[in-house]
């Protein structure tokens, strides 16, 4: 004998509880990691900060050689968060709108393609200003992912997964390519050129953050307005159609805020690679594919891994240090492939 509907209701009750109160777990969880890797990345570094130091730096307070340390680390950590939580961003991002889990800002070549922009800037226009890096990083971010998403698009079958990934890989090696061409003759810029392209957050001052800080608010806001269409476009563009949405216009929007989160972090930090690609697969595990919680939770996990990167670059070489895009590319390589292995490249 059928049971009747209204006796699931419950258990359906209980378990959309359940699932909110591990989402709001993870959530303290990864802000206290935030918050406690904030902290550690003050203290830390070629000497090491005492707490009664830290406080006073905070309150604006640098009378002793450690509290005018810490006033120095202070933009440091601030460009840490902000560039993690935007590279994790656009890497979820693009995942959502190729459905494609290798899909990253690095893999896809689109920071290399803000790099190379910005290299053609300075070598043969000249540009110096930080809004001349800014937008000159943008917009080589958005003509790279207009390109490796067309040349992805050829052939039968659309764009695939595999075949944006191939795309994406050799548009980044090409670029990076014609970025050594461009500095080889140019002496007086090459030491400069070939730091930045490591990729880091050492040397941040507020005055190269605050003008970068309009880009990325408005990369975040786009990316929350997309969220509920990536979810519905989760279910196949026909389908998400069927629901009303505008699947062009919420590909677009997401493809907009991708871009300027990618290409403003680029700008001030140099190519840093495999953060957008580690973060949102470990944020799904925890919150499961609802991009209104996913979103927000990449953000938070891309500031604890940077944080975390930075720090042990910090301790590992100390008095010197390992560069952030160096230690997370010894991360992301091993992850990349067990992405790949778990995946079954044939099934992309």
């Amino acid at each position: 004998m059928m049971q009747p509907v209204t006796s699931s209701l419950p258990s359906a009750r209980a378990a959309f509880d359940r699932l909110c109160h591990s989402r709001l777990f993870w959530l303290a969880a990864i802000a206290g990691s935030v918050a406690v890797l904030s902290l550690a990345s003050l203290a830390f570094g070629a000497r090491a900060i005492t707490l009664p130091d830290i406080l006073a730096a905070l309150s604006g307070h640098d009378g002793t050689i450690g509290a005018a340390v810490v006033a120095m680390r202070i933009p440091r950590t601030l460009l840490a968060i902000l560039a993690g939580a935007a590279l994790a961003l656009s890497g979820a991002l693009m995942q959502a709108m190729t459905r494609n889990p290798l899909a990253d800002p690095g893999i896809f070549g689109v920071n290399m393609g803000a790099s190379l922009a910005v290299v053609i800037g300075v070598a043969w226009f000249g540009i110096s200003s930080s809004d001349a890096y800014i937008w000159t990083a943008i917009f080589g971010a958005g003509i790279t992912a207009l390109f490796v998403y067309i040349i992805g698009s050829l052939g039968r079958g659309g764009p695939t997964p595999l075949k944006l990934t191939l795309a994406g890989a050799a548009t980044s090696i090409a670029f990076a390519s014609l970025v050594i061409a461009v500095v080889l003759p140019r002496g007086d810029i090459a030491g400069g050129i070939r730091s930045w392209q490591i990729g880091g957050v050492g040397g941040a001052t507020f005055e190269r953050i605050i003008p970068v800080l309009p880009f990325l608010l408005a990369g975040l806001l786009l990316a929350m307005i997309s969220a509920r269409k990536l979810n519905a476009m989760a279910l196949g563009d026909e389908l998400a159609a069927g629901l009303g949405e505008n699947v062009a216009v919420g590909r677009g929007i997401a493809a907009l805020a991708a871009v300027l989160l990618c290409g403003a972090t680029t700008a001030i930090c140099g190519p840093i690679g495999f953060v957008g690609l580690v973060v949102p697969h470990i944020c799904r595990l925890l919150v499961g594919v609802d991009h209104r919680w996913l979103l927000p939770f990449s953000a938070l996990g891309g500031a604890s891994l940077l944080l975390a990167s930075d720090i042990f670059g910090r301790l590992v070489a100390r008095p010197g240090e390992v560069d952030v895009g160096i230690v997370t590319a010894l991360i992301g390589g091993p992850f990349f492939i067990w992405i790949v292995r778990r995946q079954k490249v044939r099934e992309l």
